[in-house]
């Protein structure tokens, strides 16, 4: 990494790119310019630099290489599983959380103009949703389910392997509908199992873990009928030309910073793979917890939701992502104040910075005054203990103003 991120707060948003892992993919792509499909000396030379990119993401992800689809990015890996809905020839319902990024909820929004049911999920107070009242509202009807793994504005935790058994038992002697995750924010934040059964598909985007933008990876579990079709590229799941140099970028971030789940006791061991990963991960919870104690502390601080500030919640909530709101100061105030200053921070999804509303807090019944004035930390890779005692003293400076 050559940037100077110590001040970048925006994580979740985007990451800044490591350098050294884009120049090695786009060195190999630049001597290796043919098209994946074609038959010639040229087109085998780039099929085979997208097969070793597939089958490094499947030993990193623990899946098998006909698993991974690419794709142009997170969001189209989201689609792709929704939009099979199409093909099918019935209407039937599909249930989404109510604090899904944009990506899915404004896309099942509009399928039911189309003529789907769409039920919303709605979080407890804190900010999860419950397996149980997610499987009281499976009917027979019911073809599609999706809840993200990590919020992407709170941070929770999503229990998706406890959802996946609740959608599995509630669908029991009937078809379970398909469920898909959003990894987005959970890829390289906080340990992951995709082959959890149950989990039907898994969407991933480079651009949150030091890759390029426009590449994306979807876990299919098996292969489905894609509702967008065209020259029958990646498996006829997502047509069109591959992007080669993503793929290998997008497999190295993954080999780097992916961290697999493990039993509790390992969390804080070597493995080979994701020892970066996982290094951080564990660096990361102890500073964040110091940080969320700190900022509790400054006078006319909400933590959102508010159980951040008791230890026992440790682990439901990625140590990546922390919301505050702090009284008197609105969120785009406190945005500006800190750039000033030279700190990147957002008041939450950058898909919807030009929104007022905020309906992931809102589906947790956060009061409007406290959504006015919440703010996003997000944190990554490279962030260091110096640079988040940096951030905390810059937010009280701008505290001490109002």
């Amino acid at each position: 990494m050559t940037q100077n991120t110590a001040h970048y707060f925006d994580w979740a948003a985007t990451s800044p790119a490591d350098s050294d892992i884009l120049r090695a993919a786009l060195e190999k792509t630049l001597h290796t310019f043919g098209n994946p499909s074609s038959i010639h000396a040229e087109g085998k030379k780039a099929r085979a630099l997208l097969d070793e990119a597939r089958t490094s993401c499947a030993k990193t992800l623990g899946l098998k290489p006909d698993q991974i689809i690419f794709t142009s990015g997170g969001t189209e890996a989201d689609h792709i599983p929704l939009l099979s809905l199409l093909t099918k020839p019935s209407r039937g319902k599909i249930l989404v959380s109510a604090i899904e990024h944009p990506a899915l909820r404004e896309q099942c929004a509009m399928l039911s103009k189309l003529g789907y049911t769409v039920e919303q999920i709605s979080p407890d107070k804190n900010g999860f949703i419950q397996p149980a009242a997610l499987a009281e509202k499976i009917t027979p009807d019911t073809q599609f389910v999706t809840v993200m793994a990590v919020n992407n504005e709170t941070g929770c935790i999503q229990d998706i392997y406890a959802i996946a058994d609740a959608i599995t038992a509630a669908s029991a002697g009937k078809r379970k509908p398909h469920f898909h995750v959003d990894c987005v924010q959970a890829a390289g934040k906080i340990p992951l199992d995709i082959t959890y059964r149950g989990i039907d598909s898994a969407a991933f985007s480079a651009h949150k873990i030091c890759g390029p933008r426009g590449i994306g990876l979807l876990y299919l579990a098996k292969p489905i009928q894609p509702f967008l079709v065209g020259g029958g590229q990646e498996q006829n799941i997502r047509s069109g030309t591959e992007n080669v140099f993503g793929a290998l970028a997008f497999a190295e971030c993954l080999n780097r910073y992916y961290i697999k789940k493990l039993k509790a006791s390992a969390i804080a061991g070597a493995d080979a793979q994701t020892a970066e990963g996982q290094k951080h991960f564990v660096q990361q919870t102890k500073w964040t917890r110091a940080f969320i104690e700190h900022i509790a502390a400054i006078k006319g601080c909400t933590l959102v939701p508010a159980i951040r500030t008791n230890d026992t919640y440790t682990d439901k909530f990625s140590p990546y992502v922390i919301q505050a709101a702090f009284k008197n100061i609105p969120g785009n105030v406190m945005v500006r104040a800190l750039d000033a200053k030279g700190f990147c921070i957002s008041t939450g999804s950058a898909c919807s910075a030009k929104k007022q509303s905020r309906p992931i807090l809102q589906a947790m019944g956060i009061s409007r005054d406290v959504q006015d004035t919440a703010v996003r930390f997000s944190f990554g890779a490279h962030t260091t203990e110096q640079g988040m005692d940096d951030l905390l003293a810059a937010i009280k400076e701008v505290c001490a103003i109002f």
